[in-house]
């Protein structure tokens, strides 16, 4: 009995650990109270397709943090990348930094789906 126990709560911790790792963003984002919407896609990838309004920084840009410095780290923003990978990495770094309000949502069609806002080509 008390092996079973163990086993459930080890399944139950790992589906946590999971999900955690793999849920990026709430079902819907409350538009009105965002500063910015960030795509830190490269350039190329930023021009084949983004959400309308989005402000494209480059995580893997020589020039991220001189960029990023031009937004209010108290401000509230969604990130987005292809996959959610890179914009991850990116909120851990401004997290790092003092950056308070970040939504990491995942890729662009994530993104589009979560906000409502189109994507432009």
């Amino acid at each position: 009995m008390k092996r079973i126990a163990t086993i459930v709560a080890t399944i139950v911790a790992a589906f946590g650990i999971t999900f955690g790792v793999t849920a990026c963003a709430p079902e819907n984002i409350d538009m009105s109270s965002v500063t910015a919407v960030i795509d830190v896609r490269t350039p190329e990838e930023f021009a084949a397709g983004h959400l309308d309004g989005a402000v494209n920084i480059d995580w893997q840009g020589a020039t991220f943090f001189d960029e990023i410095a031009q937004f209010d780290p108290t401000g509230t923003y969604v990130i987005y990348c292809r996959s959610g990978n890179r914009s991850g990495q990116a909120i851990d770094a401004l997290t790092d930094i003092g950056y308070v309000n970040l939504t990491n949502a995942g890729s662009v069609n994530d993104a589009a789906a979560i906000t409502g806002l189109p994507i432009v080509r």
